[in-house]
């Protein structure tokens, strides 16, 4: 009867908070005193506790409750704690700008302190008073490592380049996380890209991404290969620890199970490699869009005569084959409701310019007109198939010629019909803008394309499927939208449009999308 009374007495749910800063026994009782719970409290959020006990670790709405016991916190002077770990890129400029921003816009004081080189607090108080509400405890190191401090309980959110690998999935479920690859488990925070950078006066131009993956292994070692001089190729990378390094070897060699040529020269942060690449006259690079210094960037080639560039908006559609999401990983326990607040304003506008000052790509949804879209459209007429693809192209532009593309895509994993890191956050992203009614009295069309190979019906028939999994997958999330006020529907072009050549794994997953388009 006790184990059931106690069941009901807890809101089975996860809450945040640090072990280290609790850790002691406290009972709590229900306000007329007919249910007691004892247990080690494990952490408080300002409005839930979270206690092991007897019956495992429960989650108690503080409302409901009295505590009594030497750890029990303060319920008006509570501090919302917050440890954030991870990547460098993401936590050196990025995560400071956005908590400035957010403390500012919430009537707050943002005071950093430094407790070592890449560890620091940033301490928001009210203005009136003077009282902290929240602390923000950052170490900011590399994605291997804000993974670790997560599976130890030392990090409440991971800053990453990456996405969560396999083996740390596993571990997640084994401490008792969770699944870290569900949609609630992560957001793309803003988006980067890998971009191949060499030296000013070096000859080449472009280079496709098969003998980029050569040179990555190896099997390409002299310049005369590109293009370019009679010299041998020398390979910069960020440190292996890094997360766009391990990015690289994730997109560009896992798939194939080729592995990196070791003579590799491995730079701490992004501005030192830019700058070794730029006085290197026979180095490549593979450097964040943010910061290539005086490097030039190579631009992405393939057999079928297409160029791909990195810039902000072809990095926003994922066209561009190499952008790298920056992530933010939660656990499944509750964050305090300042965290919360903290998160919502990531995806607020006035974050979105916060992003885009900081030298990142936001996530704010941009619209296209077919008129700045001239390369789509010239790539697609120069790689038609015989008169049926010219035939296809010309019901594309009567369908889409007066609507606007949005800037959100929708892509999948290889191999798969589940939607890629990014796409997932896109769906909650036009989710959102659905249930705020961004687009009452318009027209959204979720327009499927595929990759060349197969027959034009059949890739027609799979790229019709995409977009209507994706727009119910974007319908089913936006639960408070009044989808009588807008016009939804689907339409699909197969292999029409595509964004690369066929030539290779990610020429051909680039091709496999599902886009928006609107008026």
């Amino acid at each position: 009867m006790m184990a059931f009374r106690a069941a009901v007495f807890a809101a089975l749910f996860f809450v945040t908070g640090t072990c280290a800063a609790y850790a002691d026994d406290v009972t709590l009782r229900s306000r007329d005193g007919s249910i007691e719970l004892t247990g080690t409290l494990l952490g408080f959020d300002g409005e839930f506790y979270r206690l092991r006990t007897r019956y495992g670790e429960l989650t108690v709405d503080g409302s409901g409750v009295l505590c009594d016991g030497p750890g029990c916190p303060s319920l008006t002077d509570f501090v919302a704690e917050l440890s954030i770990s991870g990547s460098s890129t993401v936590g050196a400029v990025l995560m400071p700008a956005l908590v400035e921003s957010f403390a500012l816009r919430s009537g707050l004081s943002a005071e950093r302190t430094a407790d070592t080189v890449n560890r620091f607090v940033y301490t928001l108080s009210r203005l009136d008073d003077g009282k902290p509400v929240g602390r923000f405890s950052f170490r900011v190191t590399n994605t291997d490592e804000g993974f670790a401090d997560l599976l130890a309980d030392e990090a409440d959110m991971v800053m990453a380049l990456r996405e969560i690998r396999p083996g740390e999935v596993a571990l997640a479920k084994d401490a008792g996380l969770g699944d870290l690859t569900e949609a609630n488990r992560s957001r793309v925070l803003a988006l980067d890209a890998m971009v191949p950078i060499v030296a000013a006066a070096n000859p080449v131009d472009t280079i496709s991404l098969s003998d980029l993956t050569r040179v990555l292994t190896g099997r390409l070692t002299n310049w005369r290969e590109l293009g370019g001089p009679d010299a041998p190729v020398v390979l910069h990378l960020r440190d292996a620890s890094s997360g766009l390094a391990q990015g690289i070897e994730d997109r560009l060699l896992r798939a194939g199970q080729a592995k990196l040529r070791a003579d590799v020269q491995r730079h701490g942060d992004n501005a030192v490699l830019a700058k070794a690449v730029a006085g290197d006259p026979f180095g490549i690079g593979l450097a964040s869009f943010s910061e290539i210094g005086n490097a030039k960037p190579l631009h992405l080639k393939g057999p079928c005569g297409f160029q791909l560039r990195a810039a902000r908006r072809s990095i926003k559609t994922e066209d561009y084959p190499l952008t790298a999401p920056m992530f933010l990983y939660l656990p499944s326990r509750r964050l305090p409701a300042l965290a919360r607040d903290f998160l919502a304003f990531t995806r607020a506008q006035p974050a979105q310019i916060v992003i885009r000052r900081a030298g990142f790509v936001d996530q704010a949804p941009e619209e296209v007109p077919v008129d700045l879209q001239g390369d789509r459209f010239a790539n697609a007429i120069l790689v038609a198939r015989d008169v049926s693809g010219l035939q296809e192209l010309q019901r594309l532009t009567r369908r889409l010629g007066q609507m606007r593309r949005l800037t959100t895509s929708f892509r999948f994993e290889t191999g798969s019909a589940r939607l890629d890191a990014q796409s997932r956050s896109n769906v909650q992203q036009l989710s959102r803008a659905l249930e705020a009614g961004q687009y009452d009295g318009r027209q959204l069309v979720f327009v499927g394309f595929s990759d060349g190979d197969g027959p034009s019906s059949a890739n027609r028939s799979i790229a019709r499927r995409r977009a209507e999994a994706v727009r119910d997958a974007v319908m089913l999330a936006a639960e408070t939208a009044d989808l009588n006020r807008l016009a939804v529907t689907t339409e699909a072009f197969g292999e029409a449009m595509p964004m690369a050549c066929d030539d290779t794994a990610w020429g051909r997953q680039v091709n496999r999308r599902v886009e928006v388009w609107v008026r």
